[in-house]
């Protein structure tokens, strides 16, 4: 099974030191691979816009800027998003972004994308909410054609691009993998006609899960891609949002149990969140390390 850690955005309050210890604590500690949540910025509740599930004032680096530091200071963890909300970027910088991040890590990108929920993150940076499904479905094409073609044509509904090169290519080329969120049936159909893997988070029970995968595995069929080829992540739990929730990350041993369960149910990835961690009482770098090392023994001492 492999083992990711979502990054706390909130290490940088011990300064880029502490960013770079905790990510080659990860790496030394055997995890597999790190992810960075992303949120460009966050909107206050006002007359019209009803309060997120997190305070406008919650710290969150940039993800991809996040990334190319630890890429610098890291050798083999593979380095992704969880997940970046696509469509309120243009599609041809975040290609130049992640192409330029997978040459400088040397081909260890991961790249995990949704649709995201906040409108208010999309009026911020000048894009269309309300158009965000239709733009995904042709930003994951046009940047597989920019990771790919010496020359990018390309004609969709919502982007043109005509007679463009981009230089240099990924490393790993339109293989790169293009992880997606989300649990509407939409997202699910997206996973299936286009994802290389999906990143699923509160998975209920494993009737849930049976019938997530199972919707997935439809639509790659129908599409004619290979169902077993689509990659499964779950989030192990999610930032707690009550005193119950805070409880989990400290009892180790529900935190095993939780990943033998989702393995039972057919992830073969699976990822731990660091912030929720630090929301548990971890409140330092070095606590953390010493958390995310107790928890790798004992979940490797059960699932492999």
């Amino acid at each position: 099974m492999k083992l990711s850690v979502e990054f706390p955005s909130v290490s940088y309050r011990e300064g880029p030191q502490g960013v770079m210890r905790l990510a080659q604590a990860i790496e030394q500690i055997g995890y597999d691979h790190i992810d960075m949540f992303d949120h460009v910025v966050m909107g206050y509740p006002m007359e019209g816009r009803p309060p997120g599930p997190y305070p406008a004032q919650m710290p969150i680096l940039e993800a991809l800027m996040v990334l190319s530091y630890m890429a610098a200071v890291t050798t083999r963890v593979t380095l992704g998003t969880e997940v970046l909300v696509l469509p309120q970027r243009h599609p041809t910088l975040v290609a130049k972004q992640v192409s330029t991040l997978d040459t400088l890590s040397g081909g260890r990108v991961r790249l995990g994308v949704g649709v995201g929920w906040q409108e208010s993150e999309y009026e911020a940076l000048g894009e269309d909410f309300h158009t965000r499904g239709a733009r995904m479905d042709e930003m994951i094409r046009l940047l597989r054609t920019y990771w790919n073609d010496a020359q990018i044509d390309f004609k969709g509904r919502h982007y043109q691009i005509t007679a463009i090169g981009m230089e240099p290519k990924p490393p790993q080329g339109s293989r790169l993998p293009i992880w997606i969120g989300g649990r509407s049936e939409r997202a699910l159909r997206r996973v299936g006609e286009l994802g290389d893997g999906w990143l699923g988070n509160q998975i209920a029970d494993a009737e849930s899960a049976r019938q997530i995968i199972g919707t997935i595995r439809r639509h790659a069929e129908a599409a004619g891609r290979d169902p077993a080829a689509i990659g499964l992540q779950a989030m192990v739990a999610s930032p707690p949002r009550d005193a119950a929730g805070k409880k989990f990350y400290v009892e180790h041993d529900r935190v095993v149990a939780r990943v033998v369960e989702l393995k039972a149910m057919g992830f073969e990835w699976v990822a731990l969140n660091a912030t929720a961690m630090f929301q548990a009482g971890a409140r330092s770098v070095s606590a953390l390390t010493d958390v995310l090392g107790a928890l790798h023994m004992k979940i490797r001492g059960e699932v492999g």
